[in-house]
């Protein structure tokens, strides 16, 4: 198990990954102390129950948080993508899983369309991952409307966006590729 739903006996765990200056300054969910980080849970947890995102905890192969993905702004079938991991935790592959266990759950589960990601455009380590996977496309030009939104203020960010159909053309290639492989 890579993802399990919220849980407000994860904050402490969290939090302290969560504060950690490689994490804190690109992370959505800002929380300045331990206690508003446990009433932010709070909140997320009541949030999912009323429709409005999707939050799960991501647990390493010991079941101890390790980082949070979550699916905010749910409109007309998509949602924004926000997901930090600890940094003791980078480059040791439990943002590709993460990812594709959650996109998994709310392409076939969830009846999720799309998947926005806004990318801070000095966010270079979340730009590189997202590049990497081959179902999710840079969508500055594709979706104008979303990321001139995005960009009110000031061009920040960066707009990638995973279609259910991208993402479902994806696994049946790695399905079709794994039993080539295996008949080889």
């Amino acid at each position: 198990m890579i993802l399990k739903k919220r849980d407000v006996a994860d904050c402490h765990a969290l939090y302290e990954l969560l504060v950690d200056p490689a994490v804190f300054p690109f992370v959505r969910q800002k929380a300045y102390s331990y206690d508003e980080f446990v009433f932010m849970t709070k909140q997320t947890i009541e949030a999912e129950e009323r429709g409005e995102l999707i939050s799960r905890t991501i647990v390493d192969e010991w079941g101890s948080p390790i980082g949070t993905i979550n699916l905010f702004d749910i409109s007309e079938r998509s949602g924004f993508l926000g997901t930090w991991i600890g940094k003791p935790y980078f480059g040791k592959g439990y943002n590709k899983l993460a990812k594709d266990a959650f996109f998994e759950e709310l392409f076939f589960s969830c009846d999720i369309q799309t998947v926005f990601m806004r990318i801070r455009k000095e966010n270079i380590r979340s730009y590189m991952a997202a590049a990497k996977l081959e179902y999710c496309t840079l969508a500055n030009e594709i979706r104008r409307d979303v990321y001139e939104q995005l960009n009110q203020q000031a061009d920040v960010y960066n707009l990638f966006q995973i279609e259910k159909d991208q993402y479902h053309l994806h696994l049946m290639r790695t399905v079709h590729e794994d039993l080539e492989i295996k008949e080889a």
